[in-house]
């Protein structure tokens, strides 16, 4: 199983993603291939550079348009042309994924459809280059998983085609809102954009989760490093791993992983506030928060709220506890648990992009599982029933099957 893990203390942008995987020695022609199935040889240069930012090594990225580009692109359009040129099934259908999420977080903000966006900062040939090289490294890596930590997003305004806008960018507001992905405070940083809106549609169709990482045995890692100057080194690292428990037999073995069990009895708050107390402990880096009504003593009816998470994040969580609870102590218990190998992968369905969990089993067979969230926020943008978009991810996933 490949674990890639992201480190980025500065941000996201999608030539610091890039940068990091040609440092990880992702060959370039991986880039340049895909890039030529869409009719852009030529048509850019790609300039690479080792550097140093706040005394750390990496690589730097930029990418030079060789011809005028044209003011915007719009997003039929550019779909169009992704979806006509002759690239592999899986590669297409995550830049689809990618840009798709894009189009809607524009239309959103800016009050019109995803078909009426034209992209002008995205979809200039930058963005492009940044996309498909990202997507094409991570599949050409073999990533099976990527946990992304939480990127500060900036704060203050930034320049664009649409003047002046306040940060963080609506974009990326809008894209954390909608996948439900954190963002980390900008406190400490000066004014200027950290997370761009191309560098978080990337990670939300590509990690799994977005946290600390979990244990795992650190194998090769990639620096990429950001253009401004800061008051630290503006940088990301990719870091490729072995997840601890994982002797890479085989990629269908099931998984051992050790978590911390926080569990505490409470009878004295509403459903309103252990509802928040729950969305708290998950929106902290809790794997799975769950309750049960329990009897306690005098006869009173109680809730039993438990918490599952890396033994790291027991100090963190804990104090969520103290902030939001009403009890007086929680428990801790040690687990071992075994978990199948797992992925997650954007579909492209005829109603739109849909996240999908995979599961490898002991036997060989994968078991696929649609986000729901996507699900219902199709059906209620779409005015369809939850069974009809499920029923069209089903034939998708018919379809892709059968591609050879």
């Amino acid at each position: 199983m490949t674990l890639a893990l992201l480190d980025c203390p500065t941000g996201l942008a999608g030539n610091m993603l890039l940068a990091a995987l040609l440092d990880l020695g992702l060959p370039e022609d991986t880039i340049e291939a895909p890039l030529a199935a869409l009719g852009l040889e030529g048509r850019y240069r790609l300039r690479i550079e080792e550097r140093r930012s706040g005394g750390l090594r990496g690589l730097h990225l930029e990418v030079e348009a060789l011809e005028a580009q044209p003011h915007h692109r719009p997003w039929g359009a550019l779909r169009q042309q992704i979806q006509a040129a002759p690239l592999a099934p899986r590669l297409r259908e995550k830049v689809l994924a990618v840009f798709g999420l894009l189009a809607e977080a524009e239309a959103t903000v800016h009050g019109h459809t995803a078909e009426a966006v034209a992209f002008h900062e995205v979809g200039a040939i930058d963005a492009l280059v940044d996309i498909v090289g990202v997507c094409a490294g991570l599949l050409h890596l073999g990533v099976d998983q990527l946990v992304c930590a939480v990127p500060p997003a900036g704060h203050g305004s930034v320049t664009t085609a649409h003047g002046a806008l306040p940060l963080p960018a609506p974009a990326v507001l809008e894209i954390a809102r909608a996948r439900g992905l954190p963002l980390a405070s900008s406190e400490g940083f000066p004014p200027g954009e950290l997370t761009t809106p191309t560098g978080l549609a990337l990670m939300a169709c590509w990690a799994d989760r977005f946290g600390p990482s979990p244990g795992a045995v650190p194998l090769r890692v990639g620096v990429g490093l950001g253009t401004r100057q800061l008051d630290r080194a503006n940088l990301l690292r990719l870091t490729l791993a072995r997840p601890l428990g994982d002797d890479g037999a085989s990629g269908t073995d099931e998984v051992s992983e050790v978590l911390l069990q926080q569990q505490a009895q409470i009878d004295d708050a509403s459903a309103e506030d252990l509802a928040y107390l729950a969305e708290a402990l998950r929106n902290g880096g809790a794997l799975d928060v769950f309750s049960q009504p329990v009897a306690m003593k005098k006869g009173r009816t109680g809730t039993l709220l438990t918490a599952l998470m890396p033994p790291e994040l027991g100090p963190v969580l804990r104090q969520v506890w103290w902030r939001h609870g009403t009890t007086l102590g929680v428990r801790e218990q040690l687990q071992n648990r075994w978990i199948l190998p797992r992925s997650s992968a954007t579909l492209a369905t005829a109603l739109g992009p849909v996240r999908i969990k995979w599961a490898s089993l002991p036997d060989g067979r994968r078991r696929a599982k649609a986000e729901h969230a996507d699900l219902v926020e199709l059906a209620g943008r779409l005015g369809r029933s939850i069974e009809e978009v499920r029923d069209e991810v089903r034939r998708a996933l018919a379809s892709e099957s059968e591609t050879p």
